[in-house]
């Protein structure tokens, strides 16, 4: 209860920065992170682990920012600015250079093959028997034996192609 009696509520409550320049920041990042996301990240449907790292990094960028730790907005663009350069030219050299790819990009992991579970590639990912049963079921697969390969893609979704199925893959729902 004292502790409460210590405490600077002034301090607590006023605000560092002005409020109308803390606004203006706070939209002007935004906006530049919604274009940048929007027209210069592709979509292939999912995150993969370099895009989960962008946008974790962005947003220590976006939040400095916005904040007072930057003199001006421009300082926290430069920043996001770089960091999207430096993905998309990683992107970039994945896909111009095939050699450079198992270097940037993971590849996809065997977990099936002909009906049988490569166990040692599920140890490597921690994938337990009843999670790929369950990632099996969301794309209608019931048994095991019913699928002629299945892999853990780059961007950590499995796929699966059905032996029955002519050897079309089934897009994870």
């Amino acid at each position: 209860m004292i502790a409460l009696l210590t405490i600077d509520w002034d301090a607590v409550f006023r605000p560092s920065t002005s409020i109308p320049e803390v606004i203006v920041r706070g939209t002007l990042v935004y906006f530049l992170l919604f274009i940048v996301l929007r027209f210069v990240r592709r979509s292939a449907g999912a995150i993969g682990i370099s895009d989960l790292l962008v946008v974790v990094v962005i947003a220590d960028a976006a939040q400095n920012a916005m904040g007072s730790k930057y003199e001006s907005a421009t300082e926290g663009f430069a920043l996001v600015l770089t960091i999207v350069a430096w993905d998309y030219f990683f992107d970039w050299l994945a896909f111009r250079f095939v050699s450079l790819r198992p270097i940037l990009q993971p590849r996809a992991l065997l977990l099936i093959k002909d009906g049988r579970v490569q166990w040692r590639n599920l140890r490597q990912q921690m994938i337990s028997k009843e999670e790929l049963m369950g990632e099996l079921r969301e794309q209608g697969v019931e048994n095991i034996e019913d699928v002629r390969y299945s892999y853990m893609e780059s961007d950590g979704h499995i796929s699966v192609v059905q032996k029955k199925s002519q050897g079309a893959a089934q897009a994870p729902s």
